[in-house]
């Protein structure tokens, strides 16, 4: 059976809404074209879309089954449509990623990007919660996690580690120290993402016994040790540039390495797409370059 486009549209429009008016507005149409429209697909259905009653509207049996296969269709279609509008080799790229990433590991290799790449606009969106790409304009992601995204095509960039991290003030008054133990001992900074029970237990030790100011930012947790206020179980990727210039050091090996690692993830229709492969290539020879913690002097 061929089904009109326009009036498909029309009922994803009030289904989503359970409203004709709200249809209609989103639409841009009148609420006596949305009725027709509705009228006219239930009658080549040869069944009733929707339960009215008055002003408010339910969907029935046959709309509550047709809904999800008219929004999955519109979306792929849309999603088409987009592709062949794109310029496919240049022009706006739109990628999303975590704040923490963005701050203290790719901005300042990004000049880099756009001395080599300035036929590409990169628009970098900083969020912790996961694209749509469903419903957003968004290219690719870099997302931080075990990388199982089955809707999504996923290339790991850069494996993580954590370690402890303090001020060098700090270092001096408290050193040595010589085990996990000792380190226990004093003021650690807690953080929602790198939790200190994980890294003992890597090590065989025991639970946190005195603790610190609570932070549920990655990046302000590394900037709290960087002033003095205590140990932080920091990132490597977050702190490796603070290590090097001696404006945080390491205060008892090793670096433990994180069941979670740094991800680029793009679906399939947008993957090979030239401007992406390419901002992709880019991350891979930067994240090849990045050296590990032993590469950079802490233990691993």
């Amino acid at each position: 059976m061929h089904l009109p486009l326009n009036a498909l549209r029309t009922f994803e429009a009030v289904a989503s809404r359970l409203s004709f008016s709200k249809g209609a507005a989103a639409l841009n149409v009148s609420a006596a074209a949305v009725s027709s429209q509705i009228r006219s697909l239930e009658d080549r259905l040869g069944q009733p879309l929707f339960h009215r009653h008055g002003r408010n509207i339910t969907l029935t049996t046959a709309g509550q089954m047709l809904l999800p296969g008219v929004h999955r269709g519109l979306t792929e279609l849309n999603q088409a449509v987009l592709s062949l509008q794109e310029d496919r080799t240049g022009g706006v790229l739109n990628v999303s990623m975590m704040p923490s990433f963005l701050q203290k590991w790719l901005t300042p290799r990004l000049a880099d990007f756009y001395l080599t790449y300035d036929n590409v606009d990169l628009r970098i969106n900083a969020d912790i919660q996961p694209v749509s790409f469903d419903e957003t304009d968004f290219h690719a992601a870099i997302r931080f996690g075990r990388g199982n995204w089955p809707d999504l095509t996923v290339v790991k960039l850069l494996d993580e580690w954590t370690l402890p991290v303090c001020s060098p003030e700090m270092w001096a008054s408290i050193q040595p120290i010589e085990s996990a133990s000792e380190l226990t001992q004093h003021t650690l900074l807690q953080g929602e993402d790198e939790l200190w029970e994980t890294w003992l237990k890597a090590l065989g030790g025991s639970a946190v016994h005195r603790r610190g100011p609570r932070f549920n930012d990655s990046v302000s947790i590394v900037v709290a040790a960087e002033q003095g206020l205590g140990i932080a179980l920091a990132r490597w990727s977050l702190a490796a540039a603070e290590l090097a210039s001696g404006r945080l050091v390491s205060c008892f090996p090793p670096a433990v390495k994180s069941d979670f690692a740094y991800y680029f993830v793009a679906p399939s229709h947008y993957f090979d797409m030239p401007k992406v492969a390419l901002f992709r290539a880019w991350l891979e020879e930067c994240c090849r370059a990045f050296p590990t913690p032993e590469a950079n002097g802490v233990d691993g």
